[in-house]
């Protein structure tokens, strides 16, 4: 071989790293549909949902709906024009998913923040975030990033429920960024991150925009798990912020599709699966 040929490039595939029976999305949208709380003091679990801005919480919330309705929708509005430079979401929003029937919610909330920015008074206050894990914040907040809610604020929630509380804790990280988090982003979000850990609260990751990440699952999803560069993504994350590997949970969100897809779904609802199981064991353990 001549000189100057240069050497081929590494096969961006690998031996499938994690297992997922990608024909199971009707039992695992089954158990969605059949879940109902076992503490009686909890009628609905409450998501709280931070991150990065950018990163697709709120599209995380419109996938989810769009996988259990069958059918793309985008209640929780997001901004594909300026998506990563400023935060599109400044108001704490609840969000219930329609179970079908007028007024039939699933028994599940995600609450929807202000994303974390590295700099110092951008993005989301920290301290708001705790807050609100401890139930102390009420829906429509308009988070201020020089400072936390004051305990005088109308949308401060003096006397919190379990109900009112955070049961489960979901990082939403955009997969696709280079440097997936700059070093105040990753100090910022292991405050919060300590902070769940001492309320016993659990944690998961949802890796979004893999498809923008890696060509391989641009053109098929099912490469997801084997997908070199995906894998190498979540082995930062876990090394960065401290979470499992087996809590980290690579997800495509609809972007551009204008119907629902079975194997798109099969990774939303394995996430959802698992925010729904861990905030159960939370709540069943108090």
């Amino acid at each position: 071989m001549g000189g100057g040929q240069s050497k081929p490039a590494a096969d961006p595939l690998i031996a499938e790293w994690r297992k997922i029976r990608w024909g199971q999305k009707e039992e695992d949208l089954q158990f969605v549909k059949d879940y109902q709380p076992h503490n009686k003091e909890v009628k609905q679990l409450r998501v709280l949902l931070h991150g990065p801005i950018g990163a697709g919480k709120s599209s995380f919330i419109n996938s989810v709906d769009s996988a259990l309705r069958g059918r793309i929708t985008d209640r929780a509005k997001t901004d594909a024009a300026n998506s990563s430079s400023k935060t599109f979401t400044t108001k704490r929003r609840i969000y219930k998913i329609n179970k079908g029937g007028p007024g039939t919610f699933y028994p599940f909330v995600f609450t929807d923040t202000m994303g974390i920015e590295g700099a110092e008074q951008h993005g989301i206050c920290v301290e708001d975030i705790k807050l609100d894990m401890k139930g102390h914040i009420k829906d429509g907040y308009k988070f201020n990033p020089y400072c936390e809610i004051s305990e005088d604020d109308q949308y401060y929630n003096k006397s919190p429920t379990l109900e009112d509380k955070a049961h489960v804790l979901v990082c939403v990280i955009d997969g696709s960024s280079s440097s997936i988090l700059d070093d105040e982003s990753k100090r910022k979000m292991r405050r919060v991150r300590t902070a769940a850990r001492d309320l016993g609260i659990p944690q998961l990751v949802v890796l979004t925009k893999i498809d923008e990440a890696c060509k391989e699952v641009q053109s098929d999803v099912k490469n997801v798990y084997k997908s070199k560069y995906i894998k190498e993504m979540v082995d930062k994350i876990s090394k960065d912020l401290g979470f499992p590997l087996n809590c980290i949970f690579p997800v495509k969100n609809y972007a551009s599709e204008i119907d629902t897809n079975h194997d798109i779904d099969s990774l939303i609802l394995c996430a959802l699966k698992q925010i729904i199981d861990s905030g159960e064991n939370f709540v069943n353990q108090l």
